[in-house]
């Protein structure tokens, strides 16, 4: 049994650190390995992207306290940002006195568009392609055996007509199919290439574009969580529960009004989201891509996270968004350390893995807002950044802990004063 709650975690060296992890999940040094070194060659580099020269190391770091939906989760999270880590492990301990993160997805379906210009008659074409739908249906099935074989294929297929445009007006059909644990990008991409003289010899008209959309709001990842107000005092004692709880609420009622805001507190959310996904080998951008449309769809840019309290005063998050990841295919299988990654959080299905992600990513709401409505968000950052600004200056070994306190200490944490205060030492 994984066990999330390791006392005294960030005091260890790296080295009992990975003691303990492997302790704490059940697993060897050698299913860690990966973590140590990076978990890939420059050979191995060579064949994943074109160009190749060498590789760029991030830190992992390990989201400690997680509790998703009853179970205890190891996170590990690939980012270059103080206080990412950190801050959501906190809020995570804060959420497990309210029985942790409860999440669930939808099934996951992408949708792969296919853009049908040239047409003479919009409504005739549209109906044509209606009726022809179970025989288009049946050919997107039958194009991957192995998906079919595990429960995916061609589940719908749905036709919307662009009356306006830069090229006048046109057709795309959106063909929803099930991907299973994959992400699904080159399942549908192939199917809707393998459609578009089907659809050319139905309608007459030419398929343009045949791609995959990252606004994947068919495949939806939702997360909420309870917070004990009594437990949000923790680490503000000079702060009442009700005050964070109400200043959280506040703070994310100015996100939900205001785009310049709701810019910010979601990027917030991606801090946690996409250092999960980076870890795990999955696409990071489409992940991006697909939040941000997806908090517009409304037609105004807003918050892609809501809080508020029940009716025991207790604070309440909750967290909705498209979480297009698998655990087949992709860098996922070909990455030693995103092996590792899917293998040290005990994920068996994309599903699970999404309500990880998206549990990490309302944890890191959390944490950002509690910062922000009580001493501000710099105390916390600076204190975790003071360290990479005494690096930057010339210290190393026991001088970098003793630059960055007297940083945080002075409240000046600045490259030039790393150096003259590494001068006097």
């Amino acid at each position: 049994m994984t066990n999330s709650r390791i006392s005294g975690f960030y005091n260890l060296t790296l080295e009992e650190r990975r003691a303990k992890l492997a302790e704490a999940s059940g697993r060897t040094p050698e299913d860690l390995l990966p973590f140590t070194t990076g978990g890939l060659s420059a050979e191995s580099a060579d064949h994943m992207i074109e160009n190749v020269i060498g590789m760029y190391a991030l830190p992992v770091g390990i989201g400690l306290n997680f509790m998703v939906n009853g179970r205890d989760v190891l996170i590990p999270f690939v980012v270059e940002e103080p206080s990412v880590v950190a801050g959501a492990s906190f809020m995570a301990k804060l959420a497990r006195a309210g029985g942790g993160f409860t999440a669930t997805t939808t099934e996951p379906l992408m949708i792969g568009q296919m853009q049908l210009i040239n047409v003479v008659n919009m409504n005739e074409a549209r109906l044509k392609i209606y009726e022809h739908k179970a025989e288009l249906l049946a050919t997107a099935d039958a194009i991957d055996p192995i998906l079919k074989k595990f429960g995916g294929g061609a589940r719908d297929l749905e036709v919307r007509m662009i009356e306006e445009s830069a090229i006048g007006p046109f057709i795309v059909i959106h063909l929803i199919y099930d991907v299973r644990d994959a992400m699904g990008a080159n399942a549908v991409n192939t199917a809707c290439e393998k459609l578009a003289p089907q659809i050319e010899a139905i309608t007459g008209g030419k398929v343009h574009l045949r791609i995959l959309s990252n606004l994947a709001d068919r495949r939806i990842a939702r997360v909420r969580c309870t917070v004990p107000v009594s437990e949000l005092t923790m680490g503000f004692e000079s702060f009442k529960g009700e005050t964070v709880r109400d200043g959280i609420i506040a703070a994310y009622a100015f996100a939900a009004a205001d785009p310049y805001r709701a810019a910010t507190h979601n990027k917030g959310i991606m801090n946690g989201v996409d250092s999960v996904v980076i870890a795990t080998g999955n696409d990071w951008r489409a992940i991006e891509a697909g939040a941000h449309a997806y908090a517009a769809r409304s037609g105004r840019y807003t918050s892609l996270s809501t809080w508020g309290k029940d009716k025991d005063g207790n604070l309440v998050g909750t967290l909705e968004m498209p979480m297009a990841v698998g655990i087949v295919g992709g860098a996922t299988k070909v990455h030693p350390a995103a092996q590792a990654a899917v293998k040290l959080m005990g994920v068996k299905t994309a599903s699970e893995l999404s309500e990880i992600i998206v549990s990490v990513g309302l944890a890191q709401n959390m944490a950002a807002l509690r910062a922000l409505a009580t001493e501000g968000i710099q105390r916390g950052h600076m204190s975790l950044h003071a360290r990479q600004v005494a690096i930057a200056a010339g210290a190393s070994g026991e001088l970098i802990e003793k630059v960055a306190a007297q940083m945080v200490a002075e409240k000046i944490v600045r490259v030039d004063r790393a150096e003259e205060i590494l001068k006097g030492l």
